[in-house]
């Protein structure tokens, strides 16, 4: 593809943007979005984009999802698009849900519906808090679960999310098991997983009772936090922690959820069922969608405690329950596709770690990979500026990248991309990482 050009066009987008629009998370690349078509992404001025972001996982299956997905959301904003499914019943939400917990265990069948997965986690929040009686949550230092009130007071990926907003929901928060990094200096599997030690020892003995605690929050794969994946075994030894004290786990897939890491649910791979699940991003197909998933066993949740007017938009379903159907009907053929496209990312990345000193760590699951880049294997030391050279290279190369935790690339392409599209997007990443390396360690 040829070298993006960047023209006033697109700096007048973001003069204007930057005068007019709160700031949020922009990176420091100019891609002004413009239009999208299953593998690729393009701007304004036309330039196209191989899509390796999926735009924050939300087109698992497809930038600007499929067409059947798009009719389908065009023929309901023609009969009804709000129908106050808060105090009024329709018929779509209920065939979507019943399509979607098709695709779980029989013990799971009761959805929330919402706008996004900040909101599909603050349900939670208040369900775990309903049904148990109890005012305590637990979650993970470098999680993220969202950035309003409720659920930020679970996050703790990066300080400025939190910073002059307390007070906050009664959390208690304990080290992840990021073992490239391990907070605890321990080195698995000799350490016996001491984080699980750490957290009967000192939060549970010293800081809150575990009878107290109405759920633990966690993200089986964190996102924002690093693409951090815990070791297999390590939620059976957490499950049944939380089980003793009678606390609900709740398995937050907002980001790692519905086929991104191979499974229906990320979780499924390390051989655990959460009490809750939610879902937001990919499942609605490119519209806001949050769900918030209950096991049937739980007890209901008293009517008039907790709403939103918007949860369950008819056009928003639409799109989601022509999506669920598709993904349904094609559970197997995705499940392998993810499998095989995964590995053969991974194995290419492994090898790119062969050659270069930079890449420090890759790790991932399915569809969800990415590496970490440091400027000293020994030391560990993040390479920040050069993980944002390198993705400002691969803009200007034509393929759409985004960060996480503090120096890390995330490689998360639509599920759907074709192998040749895969392939071409890692020989710009290659490029860019070969640059950046050599740069680093003052080779021509």
């Amino acid at each position: 593809m040829p070298r993006v050009k960047i023209s006033k066009k697109t700096k007048s987008v973001i003069e204007r943007d930057h005068r007019f629009i709160v700031t949020t998370t922009r990176e420091s690349y100019p891609f002004v979005a413009e239009s999208g078509d299953g593998d690729f992404a393009y701007d304004i001025e036309g330039n196209k984009f191989i899509d390796f972001s999926s735009f924050i996982s939300v087109y698992n299956f497809g930038v600007n999802a499929n067409s059947k997905v798009r009719e389908a959301i065009k023929s309901q904003v023609d009969k009804l698009m709000h129908s106050a499914f808060t105090d009024f019943y329709a018929e779509l939400p209920v065939k979507f849900a019943e399509e979607f917990t098709s695709m779980f265990p029989k013990q799971y069948g009761k959805l929330f519906f919402s706008n996004s997965g900040t909101e599909a986690n603050e349900a939670a929040i208040k369900f775990s808090k309903v049904i148990t009686k109890r005012s305590s949550i637990m979650a993970f230092y470098n999680s993220f679960h969202g950035r309003t009130n409720g659920s930020l007071s679970l996050t703790s990926s990066k300080l400025v999310q939190r910073e002059h907003m307390g007070p906050f929901v009664n959390t208690t928060h304990v080290p992840y098991p990021y073992c490239y990094r391990c907070p605890l200096h321990q080195s698995y599997p000799d350490c016996g997983f001491a984080c699980i030690d750490y957290i009967k020892e000192y939060p549970l003995s010293k800081e809150v009772s575990g009878n107290e605690v109405a759920a633990f929050v966690a993200e089986p794969i964190q996102g924002e936090g690093g693409y951090v994946v815990p070791p297999k075994d390590y939620f059976k030894e957490l499950k049944s922690l939380t089980d003793s004290y009678g606390m609900l786990f709740v398995s937050d897939e907002v980001q790692a959820g519905y086929f991104r890491a191979g499974k229906p649910v990320a979780l499924d791979n390390f051989g655990v069922h959460a009490d809750i699940y939610t879902f937001a991003k990919s499942v609605g197909a490119g519209l806001p969608m949050g769900i918030t998933m209950l096991k049937r066993s739980l007890p209901e949740i008293p009517a008039g405690s907790h709403a939103t007017t918007f949860g369950g938009n008819l056009a928003v379903l639409a799109g989601a329950y022509a999506l669920t159907k598709h993904v349904k009907g094609n559970m197997e053929s995705i499940e392998e596709q993810v499998h095989s496209k995964g590995h053969m990312i991974k194995s290419r990345l492994e090898k790119m770690k062969e050659h270069y000193d930079i890449i420090g760590d890759v790790r991932g699951l399915g569809m969800m990979l990415a590496i970490e880049l440091v400027k000293d294997r020994k030391t560990k030391e993040p390479a920040i500026k050069e993980r944002d050279s390198i993705m400002e290279e691969c803009f200007y190369e034509g393929l759409l990248m985004l960060p996480a935790g503090t120096s890390t690339i995330r490689i998360i392409p639509p599920l759907t991309m074709s192998v040749r599209n895969i392939e071409a997007g890692l020989d710009i990443l290659e490029d860019a990482i070969e640059k950046a390396n050599s740069k680093m360690h003052g080779k021509k």
